[in-house]
């Protein structure tokens, strides 16, 4: 960079030499750098000088960053209350970058953004609105709103509800009965007629379903899934069917119907009905036998490997006499082959090249719910459609690498003279710096990298509901990604920024510290315990209080003491009093106690009214009569963003797993206002986050989950 712009080499060695040395960090000292330079183009550089105009050594602190920023809001706090988050942030970015030339841009707009949340609280839909445009003398038309955009990762701020997204004209789909207005849709002689039979059995009522495999736990990627076919039929009045594909015995187990049907209803979803495709496998058999019927079908025995591929050789069986495919596929369905002997191909070429997808092959395994009834079973690209047809669905919304099927599903149902509905298809939604393949998941469970399919650091559902993640804030991600045809890669910073959102509002406050602290109060103003009242949401406080005890010992985050304090620090330390947050008490030390070691293992202070103390610099917080407890403290499972691509991890997604990515916190103390809560429920913990109570918790000991921090951490990206 420097090279290229410094256009007079004669000072380059000596500036490369500042950037060499790391005496130069940023853009802007390099700016200023290459300025000096220019405008001293004769005379030899005066170093001193010169440091002075780039500032070299000068080391801008957090807490500058922080007070900074609290007096520029200070001095703005009135337009910012009185305009809210219409307010000119780049005002008070601007302010505070004058006032700390060499702070870290980035570092001071987080500041900025979290004094402004703490001041005005999460946004309203009323902040959410555009801002009223002054008259000009074109005016955009009013339909024309800006939805949620992805662009590399980010989610535009503008952001319609799903519902809002998928209502009616929002998406150019086919109303129910105008299947064949649809562009490649293809129409027989036997469609208008079909398509009006399905209009007297639907009323015209959207019907959409969500079909998932019943083979692994559902992840975020399905939660798009959900939410947009639920959410679809929902938005337009219809009704959304769960059916569950059961279509590969080998692979079902009774845990996953289970949980895939628990997490849709978590997510606030209820299904019109819950089927099955074996529901309809006497149907579907008596369909392949019309289909065998009409020649579009035909009993074939290449191997799995000569079928593979994207030019293998046709069947030698291909036209073979209907009456001979008649004839084997009974010898099927009776058992009379072996697995991989005889398959039911369809005739027809897909849109990628595939001749003649499979329909039937033979399988000795005995299914769930039909038990040993079939050794053939059907597969997706034979029952989907007609499953979607026998349930007369109007829209079947997947994925888009479904689209190369889209023909084939056209195909059958008209080869079969019966009622074809429409697949759209849409863009999946992708997580960045996690897995979520069944096969994956396996392999972390089974190295020990994690617990189970529910461990807090995975991104299944059933995870992120253990680790306090509530369902709207999972609804609203996909409704920020928004209904998009373009695969949306996410970062997972911005799912947490949804909790954050969600918790705010839902998550009562409570206090907590992880690493404690022993305060004695030496002249505690009481003989016994006093009791405090603590508004469970200090924004709403006609939302209620508990209370707390507070006692002559209390306890304090060690982090929240210093012996010396340096500039900028705000907290406890001798000669520095603090505020003990609802207490209306300020604390200051008297003596420093320490072990053999030299550690701090208890203070003694006293203790002042607030009303005639000098107001403290801060208030922090305290657990006093506590209980005690475990805190799982999670971070990101993997080192990089994408754990499964080669050229960024050689070595495979499980060399790259985060060592870090769990801290157990076994004797953290809470107060003991969360006492009676139960698997699931939320808090907020002053200072430190929002957390969950994980279903390990037992009588006497419970166990929290911190779901995100309160804040974003400016490390991650």
């Amino acid at each position: 960079n420097a090279a290229a712009r410094l256009k007079d080499p004669k000072h380059l060695g000596f500036l490369v030499g500042y950037i060499a040395r790391k005496e130069i960090l940023t853009d802007l000292q390099l700016s200023a750098a290459l300025e000096y330079v220019r405008s001293h183009p004769l005379e030899p550089l005066d170093v001193a000088d010169f440091e002075r105009a780039c500032g070299v050594g000068i080391c801008v602190t957090p807490e500058q960053i922080e007070e900074a920023v609290e007096a520029v809001i200070s001095k703005h706090r009135a337009e910012l209350l009185a305009e809210r988050y219409r307010f000119n942030m780049g005002l008070l970015m601007g302010e505070a970058r004058s006032q700390l030339r060499w702070a870290d841009g980035k570092t001071i707009k987080n500041e900025v953004d979290l004094q402004v949340l703490h001041l005005l609280g999460p946004k309203t839909e009323a902040d959410l609105e555009k801002k009223p445009k002054v008259a000009k003398a074109r005016l955009a038309p009013a339909e024309k709103q800006k939805v949620a955009v992805v662009e590399n990762g980010d989610m535009g701020t503008e952001t319609q509800s799903l519902l809002e997204q998928l209502r009616g004209e929002a998406l150019k789909f086919h109303k129910p009965g105008e299947n064949y207005k649809t562009e490649g849709y293809v129409v027989t002689p036997n469609t208008m007629a079909l398509l009006k039979q399905h209009l007297a059995i639907t009323g015209g009522q959207v019907r959409t379903r969500f079909p998932p495999e019943p083979n692994g736990i559902l992840h975020i990627g399905h939660a798009k899934a959900i939410n947009f076919n639920f959410g679809y039929a929902k938005a337009n009045g219809g009704v959304c069917f769960l059916r569950y594909d059961d279509t590969n015995p080998e692979k079902e187990e009774e845990k996953y119907f289970t949980a895939i049907r628990e997490m849709v209803e978590w997510l606030g979803y209820q299904p019109y009905a819950v089927t099955h495709a074996s529901d309809y496998f006497d149907q579907l058999y008596t369909w392949a036998l019309e289909l065998i019927r009409r020649g579009q079908a035909y009993v074939c025995h290449q191997k799995v490997e000569e079928i593979k591929g994207h030019n293998p050789p046709p069947s030698p069986w291909r036209d073979r006499p209907v009456e001979e495919s008649l004839l084997l596929f009974e010898d099927m369905r009776k058992g009379k082959f072996g697995e991989g002997e005889a398959t039911l191909r369809m005739k027809l070429v897909m849109e990628d090249g595939k001749m003649d997808p499979v329909a039937y092959r033979v399988k000795f395994t005995p299914h769930h719910r039909t038990g040993d009834k079939w050794c053939i079973y059907p597969t997706y690209d034979y029952t989907h459609c007609l499953c979607d047809s026998i349930e007369h669905i109007t829209h079947s919304l997947c994925t888009k690498e479904f689209q190369a099927r889209r023909s084939s599903y056209f195909w059958l149902c008209n080869a079969l003279d019966v009622y074809c509905p429409v697949q759209w298809e849409y863009g999946r939604l992708n997580l960045l710096y996690t897995v979520v393949s069944k096969r994956k998941i396996i392999r972390l469970v089974e190295t020990g990298a994690v617990r189970d399919w529910d461990d807090p650091r995975l991104f299944t559902l059933t995870a992120l509901r253990r680790r306090g993640f509530p369902p709207e804030a999972i609804n609203n991600f996909c409704a920020r990604v928004g209904v998009t045809v373009a695969q949306a890669t996410m970062e997972p910073h911005l799912l947490e920024a949804c909790a954050r959102e969600v918790l705010n509002e839902q998550a009562p406050r409570a206090m907590a510290v992880l690493e404690p602290l022993k305060v004695t109060i030496t002249n505690f103003p009481a003989p016994k315990a006093l009791e405090v009242l603590v508004p469970n949401f200090p924004a709403d406080e006609s939302r209620g209080f508990h209370k707390v005890p507070f006692h002559q010992t209390v306890y304090i985050e060690e982090t929240d003491f210093r012996e010396e304090a340096d500039k900028g620090y705000k907290r406890l330390a001798p000669g520095q009093p603090v505020g003990l947050r609802h207490t209306g008490y300020v604390i200051a030390v008297q003596n420093v106690i320490k072990d053999v070691s030299g550690r701090v293992i208890e203070l003694e202070v006293t203790c002042t009214k607030s009303d005639v103390a000098e107001k403290p610099k801060a208030f922090i917080h305290w657990v006093s009569v506590p209980l005690t407890c475990e805190v799982r403290l999670y971070e990101r499972l993997f080192l990089h963003k994408n754990p499964e691509d080669p050229s960024e991890v050689p070595g495979g997604f499980l060399s790259d797993l985060n060592p870090d990515s769990l801290r157990v916190v076994h004797n953290a103390l809470v107060d003991s206002s969360v006492h009676s809560a139960r698997a699931f429920d939320k808090f907020q913990f002053e200072r430190l986050g929002y957390f969950s109570v994980d279903p390990d918790s037992e009588e006497g000991k419970m166990v929290f989950n911190r779901t995100v921090t309160l804040k974003e951490d400016p490390g991650k990206a």
